[in-house]
This record gives C-alpha cells, structure tokens and sequence, in this order.
C-alpha cells in the first residue's frame, strides 16, 4: 500500500490519500500507468490538474529509509530543494 500527499500551490499538504503502489502498472480502469513512483505522482497530479495541485508520494518507512525526511502530514510543506526528491518537513508549533 503506497501513500500520496496532495500539495497547494503554496507546497502545503492538503491531504494524504491511499494509492497504489508503485510496482503497479495499471488503475483500475486498466488505464497503463507505468509502475514507478513518477508515473503514479504524474497519474494523480494529472487527475488534479485543473484544481492547481500535484501530488508526492509519503511514505511511513520515511524515518528509517530517509525517503523524502518524514511521512507529510496535512499541514506539512514539500520542499523540492531538499534531499534527492525533494522532502516533506513539519510545520512549527508555537507553544
């Protein structure tokens, strides 16, 4: 099972999403995807589009294998500069 964050325009998480995973190759439409995580974050974006957001893959694992910093959360910012594919970091929380 894969998950997908969905990030405004202001590269805030608006919500994290259930998807396939990458090793997928078709929706469920039978619609030939490609089976990587590119082409699923393409897929979904794609699906977004006219709303004027994109998407990126989270992962739970993110704190052991380094992949993208952390799992987002809603609230969370997508920092392209960051690491190899960019990362996900957590808001500040004023006490």
């Amino acid at each position: 099972m894969a998950y997908y964050a969905v990030i405004n325009e202001q590269n805030i998480v608006i919500e994290v999403n259930t998807g396939v995973d990458e090793t997928v190759t078709q929706d469920d439409n039978g619609t030939s995807v490609g089976g990587s995580t590119e082409a699923w974050e393409q897929f979904y974006t794609t699906q977004l589009a006219n709303l004027n957001l994109y998407v990126k893959r989270t992962s739970y694992n993110a704190a052991t294998t380094g992949y993208r910093g952390c799992y987002a959360g809603i609230g969370y910012t997508f920092n392209a500069a960051l690491g190899v594919d960019g990362e996900f970091v957590a808001p500040i929380i004023e006490p």
